[in-house]
């Protein structure tokens, strides 16, 4: 409502950045839908909202969003250059570090983003909240990742309680901020300014809107707090670093990461070149599906949560875990009834490995997943 009250302030844009009225509409009804069923939209759904939200970058990407095929300074908003130089002298070191570090987290950020149609640019709100940790806690009690406060998370679905706090639950707290995002988004249409609401509220952007006469953040940054204004910059900052000099914290999945590959299964073998072929037989050759994924998955928690032996998993996927921990990506085969299983599974099991991996569990790699209850005498 607060959107629509200053909408009469807004300076016109022109008609190249301007969203049709109509796509505006129904880009607006497509996020209440999702907040309010609590569900993750249709992939039609997700590739309209995904068109659309793209411009949302227009005021910091010349080409509306971020081409990681161009030079970052021939697209980057000239406004952003200086404090991007000087961010750079500080934190750069730290960022690059995390680049290698975080990139678990980001693959699984990403994967959700991309589940609502949001852009993956977003993942580095985390950075600036948490530094990727789950522990982090602010002096005025937000918590988790996504730096959620306790009522904010309860009106997102996020039990906290004195036995449960999922604010520090990637996958679930992900998922929480995916929605808060497109409500923010769904007011603002524009991600500098979302950003600057992510950290001060939307009162305070609307605030400087009506004031500023502009929807621009460069026209209005000065009348927001300096905490806000400074927190967008650092956004910029630290996508720049992360990205703008060849960063590897952008997954290479396509979007469509649930598509399965049926064609010849014996041609899928050879992508991964490192990789022997498994020796199977004719049966189970003609029964293979091969999905490639990338991100923090081991053999054995994928096996126990698709009910299969680990020894069976290997020879299906030899040096699984080797070959992820040091190219990040696989051909994943499997049986089609497993490979049903992981597809609708993939995205708890990559949070169950990352949850592993924060708590310090020592995973098993050998051992068999799936053992047999002893029968009572």
């Amino acid at each position: 409502m607060a959107g629509k009250a200053s909408a009469n302030c807004f300076q016109q844009l022109s008609s190249k950045e301007t969203i049709l009225e109509e796509d505006t509409v129904k880009e607006n009804q497509l996020i209440q839908q999702v907040i309010l069923s609590k569900k993750i939209p249709t992939k039609d759904n997700v590739q309209y909202l995904n068109q659309l939200n793209k411009y949302g970058f227009k005021n910091l990407f010349s080409n509306n969003t971020f081409n990681n095929t161009i030079s970052y300074k021939a697209q980057i908003n000239p406004n952003a250059e200086l404090f991007v130089q000087d961010y750079m002298k500080n934190h750069s070191d730290y960022l690059q570090k995390m680049k290698q570090w975080g990139l678990p987290y980001f693959n699984l950020i990403e994967t959700v983003l991309q589940q609502y149609g949001l852009p993956k640019e977003l993942k580095y709100i985390a950075v600036i909240e948490s530094n990727l940790s789950t522990a982090a806690t602010s002096y005025k009690g937000a918590g988790g990742p996504w730096q959620f406060m306790p009522y904010t998370a309860r009106d997102f679905g996020l039990k906290v309680n004195k036995y449960q706090d999922e604010r520090r639950d990637y996958y679930k707290s992900t998922h929480a901020a995916a929605r808060y995002l497109l409500i923010l988004y769904r007011e603002l249409h524009d991600w500098l300014l979302v950003m600057a609401a992510y950290n001060g509220g939307l009162g305070r952007v609307n605030n400087a809107i009506k004031k500023s006469r502009s929807k621009n953040f460069w026209n209005l940054q000065y009348y927001l707090p300096e905490e806000s204004r400074t927190y967008v910059k650092r956004f910029i900052a630290t996508h720049f670093i992360m990205e703008g000099t060849g960063g590897i914290t952008t997954s290479e999945e396509s979007s469509d990461n649930t598509s399965i590959k049926t064609n010849n299964p014996i041609e899928n073998f050879t992508q991964n070149k490192t990789t022997k072929a498994p020796e199977l037989n004719a049966e189970e050759l003609i029964g293979l599906e091969v999905l490639p994924i990338s991100g923090k998955y081991n053999a054995a928690i994928i096996a126990k949560n698709i009910e299969m032996d680990i020894a069976l998993f290997n020879r299906y996927n030899p040096d699984f875990d080797g070959i992820m921990s040091t190219q990040g990506n696989f051909n994943l085969r499997l049986p089609t009834s497993k490979m049903q299983l992981f597809v609708a599974k993939k995205y708890p099991i990559l949070n169950e490995t990352l949850q592993a991996i924060l708590n310090g569990t020592n995973i098993p790699v050998e051992k068999t997943a799936i053992q047999k209850e002893k029968k009572k005498s």
